[in-house]
């Protein structure tokens, strides 16, 4: 029982520190693409 507990504590870390990156990542691509449309309408408008 002792080592199904260890697993499942460890095994619920790793899942957080992934979540934890997928959310970095996904506020990264969003935050991009947003700055390249922003400077797209700039340079539509010079």
């Amino acid at each position: 029982m002792v080592k199904l507990i260890a697993f499942i504590n460890a095994f619920c870390s790793y899942l957080l520190v992934f979540v934890i990156f997928v959310a970095l990542i996904l506020a990264g691509v969003f935050i991009g693409i947003k700055l390249r449309k922003n400077k797209d309408a700039k340079q539509i408008q010079e």
